[in-house]
């Protein structure tokens, strides 16, 4: 492996000729992974979970209202929240592969 191996989800935009050209002009390996998996994409797994939780219980009566909480929840993670759901990844890559990759929750 080289330095660099980039996740992403093999959606249309991602496999394009002009994606694929540039992933390989930059000597970067990828990974295989399903179209839209949840069960491998940070976001979905780790940020949206905590988001979730962040918004589980609360009534909004407008958009605005909604916004301001999302942005709060944003402003109130600092980095190693971040760095924490990246380093999960190896760990939750494998629960996918010892599933066969079924998807878990």
């Amino acid at each position: 492996m080289k330095g660099v191996v980039f996740h992403q989800d093999n959606s249309r935009p991602h496999t394009s000729l002009v994606t694929r050209q540039k992933l390989l002009q930059l000597e970067w390996d990828t990974m295989p992974h399903p179209l839209y998996s949840p069960d491998l994409a940070p976001s979905d797994y780790y940020l949206f979970r905590s988001l979730q939780n962040f918004l589980d219980g609360k009534t909004f009566t407008s958009n605005e209202e909604v916004k301001n909480h999302v942005y709060q929840f944003f402003a109130s993670k600092d980095q190693k929240f971040y760095e924490r759901g990246i380093m999960l990844l190896p760990e939750r890559w494998q629960k996918v592969l010892d599933q066969n990759g079924q998807h878990i929750i």
